[in-house]
């Protein structure tokens, strides 16, 4: 077992160096690359992915992993954990062909400068047979390791483990349910809200320098973290101690790099505070995408459109940006928590993001499904726009190509965004009873947050699942029905 155990753990080393240096050069293809220099990085990201595929598929590791699940009896818990993790990895690219991996790695890394050129210029035609390669490389794969109930489930599970189709259609269901409703009563009865200020100008020069005072004051360490610019906002991690933040910055759009700096400052928060003792193992990371959306909607949202969260600080940013001179907090505060049908899902407010997000999952499972193909993307997007948010895209940029996630072969994760939202609704529904969180957000102690987040979710990475996270927290299982009341008594508040 010793010896196995040894064998096992040097592989595992082995390969996280190589995704480490694959993770190096997804940074620079999104943020620094110059345009004539990612044709090359492209195809070291594909060269690197295929030496982590043979280390994660080959007969050395596959040996450890038997031999110690033949003695798992006698393994450390920590261990029997990341011998699953790393089981769980197996699984899901050993059916695929090695040079199909490699090519798929490598068109996704060329494929990212493809889309920031399309939304630029605002032309689908553009990214077109791009993601027509990346769809068909995923039914491909889909196909290779096989699916229960829909083909979807397999790319579901992926992001969040044990979510299905047939969960999210009742769970979509039941928001849709709830938000349209009080929707059109907000829409009917509500008082108009004031939002104009926010679509002023604001130089970007400053923008840049509140955005770090932001991450900084919600917490994240910048001697383990740098914050960074994109075409759209992301975190990437390379350990606890090299967490990358980027924003985006628009002169007339305050919430963009505002609100997407806290976000994505929630995600570094998690990242950074994964437990010691796991983070250079195969646990040191989010346990899922749906945990991790909770953590950057929660302090995006929860925290950082809350009128307590501005208090201690409305007067500083007042006082540094012109295009505030004449604004309130109480009109601040309601301004950033306007509610109204757009059509960028970065900048949505809470009541509608979820209808957003509605549209993305359902085109993700027809194209997988093959019910539709990708040049009808833009027609079904504009359409499923006006449905749902009764709004329609004019131009591609505003449309189908405002998301990055499928030039980086992310289908399944959009989902996450939702189910994010709820995770965090019954994690502040729990957090409420024992921590006055108004009072520490005015007194500027976001501290005890952080540090209440940090032992309840952030130190276990995948030590648990999402199910025993929201679990252990809550005492129930996943339920929407605290994100539903939530913000039925914020914007009854504000609106009515």
């Amino acid at each position: 077992m010793k010896l196995a155990m040894e064998k096992f753990e040097k592989i595992i080393e082995e390969k996280r160096m190589v995704d480490t240096a694959i993770t190096s050069l997804h940074w620079d293809l999104e943020t620094q690359a110059p345009k004539k220099g990612m044709e090359l990085l492209s195809g070291v990201v594909g060269y690197l992915s295929s030496k982590s595929y043979e280390l994660a598929t080959g007969t050395a590791l596959i040996e450890a992993v038997d031999t110690l699940n033949d003695c798992k009896n006698d393994l450390e818990p920590v261990r029997v954990k990341m011998l699953e993790e790393v089981e769980r990895e197996i699984d899901k690219i050993k059916k695929i062909p090695a040079v199909e991996y490699s090519r798929y790695n490598e068109l996704t890394a060329r494929a990212q400068s493809i889309w920031a050129e399309a939304r630029e210029k605002s032309d689908f035609k553009i990214f077109e047979e791009a993601l027509r390669e990346i769809v068909e490389f995923q039914r491909k794969f889909v196909g290779y390791r096989g699916w229960e109930g829909h083909p979807y489930n397999t790319l579901l599970d992926d992001y969040e483990p044990g979510m299905t189709v047939e969960k999210l259609d009742e769970f979509f269901g039941y928001l849709r349910g709830e938000l349209v409703p009080f929707l059109k009563r907000i829409a009917t009865e509500g008082r108009e809200l004031r939002g104009d200020f926010l679509e002023r100008s604001y130089p970007v020069t400053e923008q840049r320098e509140l955005s770090r005072e932001l991450a900084e004051y919600i917490g994240f360490d910048f001697d383990r973290g740098i914050i960074s610019e994109s075409a759209h906002p992301f975190t990437l991690n390379y350990d606890r101690n090299d967490v990358r933040l980027t924003t985006r910055y628009e002169e007339r759009c305050f919430s963009s790099s505002v609100f997407g700096t806290i976000h994505e400052g929630g995600h570094g928060l998690y990242e950074q505070g994964i437990g010691e003792e796991i983070a250079s193992t195969v646990l040191g990371t989010g346990t899922s995408m749906g945990i991790h959306e909770s953590q950057s909607r929660f302090y995006e949202n929860m925290l950082g459109r809350s009128k307590s969260f501005w208090k201690p600080l409305y007067e500083g940013v007042k006082s540094r940006f012109d295009a505030l001179k004449d604004v309130e907090l109480d009109e601040f505060y309601r301004g950033i928590n306007k509610s109204e049908a757009s059509l960028i899902r970065v900048e949505a407010d809470e009541l509608t993001y979820s209808l957003h997000i509605m549209v993305r999952y359902e085109i993700e499972k027809m194209l997988i499904e093959g019910s539709i193909e990708v040049e009808d993307l833009p027609r079904i997007w504009n359409d499923k726009m006006e449905e749902y948010l009764g709004i329609r895209p004019e131009t591609d940029g505003e449309g189908v190509l405002q998301d990055v996630h499928w030039s980086c072969g992310l289908f399944g994760y959009f989902p996450s965004y939702a189910l994010g939202n709820a995770y965090a609704a019954q994690i502040y529904n729990t957090m409420v009873k024992e921590i006055d969180i108004e009072k520490s957000l005015e007194e500027r102690n976001l501290s005890v947050i952080k540090e209440w987040l940090g032992e309840n979710i952030h130190r276990w990475g995948k030590g648990k699942k999402p199910a025993e996270i929201i679990e252990d927290i809550s005492g129930e299982e996943l339920s929407a029905r605290y994100f539903i009341e939530y913000l039925k008594e914020k914007y009854s508040r504000i609106y009515l």
